[in-house]
């Protein structure tokens, strides 16, 4: 079997690699041989590689569960229960298989000696950069419990976010994906059926009812095609959104949209000072914190910005000089940041603008839930009034003539 290992030689300096044995015993006998001092011996794999792979494959992690893993730890070890002991317990609490595999193996890592910010960071694609610099300023300080409740509060209140705006989508994204449908089948399968009558009659028809006509008639013999047509669109537009131009495109277009570009632009800049608000509270260095947040910020067009405000803070300058450069953060939040920086309250100053924009974002997704109903409405009385109007209409007068 192969270890992956943690060894201090005579000297007192600290080594790292692989050796292979046939158990952790005789791993650790054959490193004292070669006089070094183990400090951590890991089966390279882990017992939990396999099932964790095919967990994988139908399971993440999402922030939900972050957020009541934080949760959770920060009350057990506020109850003085072990660090080990209170993630071996929210493991076997938890209904994600794959969840619990890493949270188990977290649970062994830290039983060998390494600490927790080290062990999260071995699984970077679960628990973002955030939290693990956050309890790892958390274990420096002594502060630990306290830099896991700030984890928590920021994931749930991100979540919360979140969840507000995809629920105000779905009502939307439904109505109008059920009224595609049915307008499909009517137009491919009903309509070509009805406007037989029509077709039996030589009498001029309008120019409209012509048109759904032949559309109709196209529908019905090619409607194969219009399927594998809007399949091939949304994969491709899908997997284009997915590559690095592609999402550079898409990041900076979704601005451009009529409201919900405004609702983005709000949620990004909460993010932004929520996220480095609690990272400059948690002892976070204002450079690290910068790079930290521009993992995690979520659009590439901000990602840009805070890249420009860290190169502007490693030169000696300061965040807000950035800022008053970009035209996506407002004036208003660069003079706050201007302000909180000259006056050292840069942290209380992220916050307020956080919970500003937070709730600006709450009141427009309320607005455009209001707003989105009577026009959703008026959308599909107009789609019925095409349809009775062109070809309802005709036949009652073909009908009525004879």
């Amino acid at each position: 079997m192969k270890f992956a290992f943690k060894a201090k030689s005579v000297e007192g300096v600290l080594k790292e690699g692989f050796v292979e044995a046939d158990s952790r015993d005789a791993a650790n006998l054959l490193l004292q041989k070669n006089g070094l001092l183990p400090v951590l011996i890991r089966e390279e794999g882990g017992k939990y590689a396999v099932i964790k792979d095919l967990s994988r494959i139908w399971e993440g992690v999402n922030r939900k569960e972050l957020v009541a893993f934080f949760r959770q730890l920060s009350v057990l070890i506020e109850a003085k229960v072990p660090v080990t002991s209170s993630i071996l317990a929210i493991a076997e609490e938890t209904d994600n298989a794959y969840f619990r595999i890493v949270l188990k193996e977290i649970k062994d890592d830290v039983d060998d000696g390494m600490s927790l910010s080290d062990a999260l960071g071995k699984h970077t694609d679960v628990f973002p950069a955030l939290s693990i610099n956050l309890i790892h300023a958390g274990e420096v300080s002594g502060g630990l419990q306290h830099s896991i409740t700030f984890i928590a509060d920021s994931l749930e209140k991100d979540y919360i976010l979140v969840s507000k705006i995809k629920g105000a989508m779905y009502y939307p994204a439904f109505v109008l994906g059920v009224a595609g449908i049915i307008g499909f089948i009517v137009i491919a399968f009903i309509v070509p059926k009805i406007t037989v009558i029509l077709k039996d009659f030589s009498t001029a028809l309008p120019w409209y009812t012509v048109v759904i006509m032949a559309v109709s008639d196209f529908f019905a013999v090619y409607w194969w095609t219009v399927v594998v047509l809007v399949a091939t669109l949304g994969g491709s537009f899908n997997y284009y959104i997915r590559t690095s131009d592609g999402r550079r495109a898409w990041d900076e277009q979704v601005f451009v949209i009529p409201i919900v570009g405004k609702i983005a632009q709000y949620v990004f800049i909460a993010r932004l000072a929520e996220n480095l608000g609690i990272l400059l509270n948690g002892g976070i260095p204002i450079i690290r914190a910068l790079s930290i947040v521009s993992g995690i910020v979520g659009n590439q067009t901000f990602q840009a910005i805070i890249h420009d405000a860290e190169e502007e803070v490693r030169k000696g300058g300061s965040m807000s000089t950035a800022f008053f450069r970009s035209k996506q953060i407002p004036h208003l939040v660069s003079q706050m940041v201007k302000i909180g920086e000259e006056t050292g309250t840069i942290s209380a100053i992220l916050r307020n603008i956080s919970n500003f924009y937070s709730q600006e974002v709450d009141n427009m997704t309320q607005n455009l839930t209001t707003l989105l109903e009577p026009i959703l409405i008026v959308f599909l009385g107009i789609g019925v009034a095409i349809l009775v109007v062109g070809i309802l209409l005709p036949i009652y007068n073909v009908v009525g003539n004879f």
